[in-house]
């Protein structure tokens, strides 16, 4: 029997919960851009949500 749709099931499963944790992950840093206390800790928010955020330039 073929391996095949094993890793092909395997695969979209490994990229869809990767997905769902890089949302949740991108969700949580926006929260707390948005509802920390400290300016500090919501500027640091912000920066690392741009960077997760980050567009190509496309040519």
């Amino acid at each position: 029997m073929s391996l095949l749709p094993v890793l092909l099931h395997d695969g979209a499963v490994l990229a869809g919960v990767t997905g769902i944790l890089y949302t949740v992950g991108v969700t949580a840093v926006a929260a707390t851009s948005v509802f920390a206390s400290c300016p500090e800790r919501r500027r640091d928010a912000r920066e690392t949500l741009a960077i997760l955020l980050r567009r190509r330039a496309t040519r």
